[in-house]
């Protein structure tokens, strides 16, 4: 297991998506996870950085682990901020045309589509968002 700390700012999204790219080449991860992967880092740790600490600025922590059975990588978003389960929102109806559907949603929904398993719990103060990922 291997794990960053940084302060929750949209700048900091490159950072994080090339430590855990990282962590993937090294475990020799298809570029197509590595790809579904990338795009839940930027939706995930950008909803910590925008809503988390709003208007302050906290850390948040992302951990990388590998599960041997399935062969799997699990990503753990871990903050000190407000109490939030992105999981809790109603799925969008994609199937309404965009001027239907309401706003927000969208980033979730295809994080939850793309991994093999999401979850949240909100546990000692932290919240814990984890994507898990078979490679």
């Amino acid at each position: 297991m291997k794990e960053l700390t940084v302060d929750a700012v949209v700048e900091n999204i490159a950072r994080v998506t090339e430590f855990v790219d990282g962590q993937l080449e090294e475990l020799g991860c298809p570029v197509k996870a590595q790809m579904q992967i990338d795009i839940a880092i930027d939706e995930l740790f950008g909803n910590i950085a925008h809503y988390a600490y709003n208007p302050e600025v906290g850390a948040a922590t992302v951990r990388v682990e590998v599960v041997e059975e399935p062969l799997s990588v699990v990503v753990s978003f871990i903050d000190h901020g407000v109490p939030y389960d992105p999981l809790a929102k109603e799925d969008p109806d994609v199937g309404l045309s965009l001027e239907e559907r309401e706003i927000g949603g969208l980033g979730i929904y295809m994080v939850k589509k793309s991994m093999d398993e999401i979850s949240y719990e909100y546990r000692d103060g932290q919240n814990i968002l984890r994507i898990r990922k078979e490679i």
